[in-house]
């Protein structure tokens, strides 16, 4: 089993201002509420195969989640594979809408038997939820602020 969350926002900014917003994925902890600090695990930071270790936090829970670059369109999509404790995959897309960007947040989460399994999924679905809306309204005011 598995917990899908998708949440997506439409940003006053072209995809190409909002792509280098999340390109740089050493920035991600600005914006992202629950990304406290992250490790690059390979030599490159970017594109295909990159590969890092991202220290998590919600509330008292803590996780170091390892992540795999597995899909890189500059401008359209950046796809991962989680590949720690918690397994699964997330994907950014990124559209032109109007005079600026419908940018959706999907992730598909499988949590290990000792974290609850389906409970725990099911459980995680609306706080995860709540922290990702969050961290879109951080990356709207990046994107959209006028510098």
């Amino acid at each position: 089993m598995s917990v899908r969350i998708t949440h997506c926002a439409q940003f006053d900014a072209s995809p190409d201002v909002v792509w280098r917003a999340v390109e740089d994925i050493s920035t991600h902890p600005e914006w992202m509420r629950d990304a406290v600090e992250i490790t690059f695990l390979t030599e490159h930071h970017k594109g295909l195969g990159a590969e890092f270790a991202c220290l998590t936090k919600i509330g008292p829970f803590r996780n170091h989640d390892v992540l795999l670059v597995t899909e890189w369109d500059p401008g359209t999509v950046m796809g991962i594979a989680h590949t720690g404790v918690v397994t699964g995959t997330g994907r950014f897309t990124l559209a032109a809408h109007g005079d600026g960007t419908r940018f959706c947040w999907e992730e598909v989460l499988r949590f290990p038997w000792w974290m609850a399994g389906p409970v725990g999924e099911r459980v995680a679905k609306p706080l995860l939820g709540h922290v990702w809306r969050k961290n879109l309204s951080r990356l709207r005011a990046i994107v959209e602020s006028p510098a």
